[in-house]
């Protein structure tokens, strides 16, 4: 193997964590509309969860229909 490859490789794996630490981030912030959860009424507390679960559920859906491909 070459060396640049396994560079670029180490490389990839890094900023793919990265990305997805960030796009985690971001899915958070979005369900929780920027409060933290202490400040949250139970209704957005519930509202939070289920943007959490449609998003668990839409990932699923997604890792599913790349199998079948």
């Amino acid at each position: 193997m070459d060396l640049n490859r396994l560079i670029q490789m180490i490389i990839n794996m890094v900023l793919r964590r990265f990305i997805n630490l960030g796009i985690n981030k971001g899915i958070d912030a979005v369900a929780n509309r920027g409060k933290a959860p202490a400040q949250m009424t139970p209704e957005e507390q519930q509202a939070a969860q289920a943007t959490r679960a449609a998003v668990k559920r839409a990932r699923q859906a997604a890792r599913i229909t790349r199998r079948l491909r």
